[in-house]
Formats: C-alpha cells, structure tokens, sequence
C-alpha cells in the first residue's frame, strides 16, 4: 500500500541553497516535486535573540514513507544548524496529480 502523501516545508537561506536541495531531492526520488517560494521574512528566537532574516521557502511533494529519508538527504546539504524539516498531510487531491506524485517517487 501507498502511504499517505505530504507537503515538506523547509526554510534556506539563499536561493542557491534552495535550488540545490530541491534539484538534490528530485534526483534521488524522494520528491516528485519542490517549489521555491521566494522573498520570505522569518522572525525568531534563536539562541536566546530574537532574528529577522529573509529566507527561502521549499515546499516539497512527497510520502511520509519517505520522509526520513527525506532528512536525512536535506541534513546533507543544508547549512543551518538545525534546519526547519515539518511535514503537513495531503488530505485531499487532484487524483491525477496524486497518482503522479506517487509515480514520480523512487
């Protein structure tokens, strides 16, 4: 059985970085798809301050049978200490699209 399909969202810092792990992503099979949503400002706590940065947005099409997999392929090439890796279900589809999704992962 196919598991259950998930939207990946990932924050970079540049847009080099971004297209790097999306490229990296596809070409393994662990994505069939990942947008780069630019231009985005993130405020935060990190070590005790509070940050602002602009940064980029992966939004990756996936399984969660892969999604460790997934980590560990982002952890590879990504430069944050401890990158944002969350995962959100598809509950609801194009079934063609997600017919694709599922084809399109190795």
């Amino acid at each position: 059985m196919i598991g259950l399909n998930i939207v990946v969202f990932v924050i970079t810092s540049s847009k080099e970085e971004a297209s790097k792990i999306a490229h990296y992503l596809v070409e393994k099979g662990l994505a069939a798809c990942v947008n780069i949503v630019e231009n985005i400002s993130s405020i935060y706590v990190w070590k005790e301050k509070i940050e602002e940065s602009k940064e980029y947005l992966l939004v990756i099409k996936t399984r969660i049978d892969y999604f460790e997999k997934l980590i560990k392929a982002i952890k590879e090439k990504h430069s944050y200490e401890i990158p944002e890796i969350i995962a959100l279900p598809i509950i609801a589809g194009n079934k063609e699209y997600i017919k694709w999704l599922n084809k399109s992962l190795h």
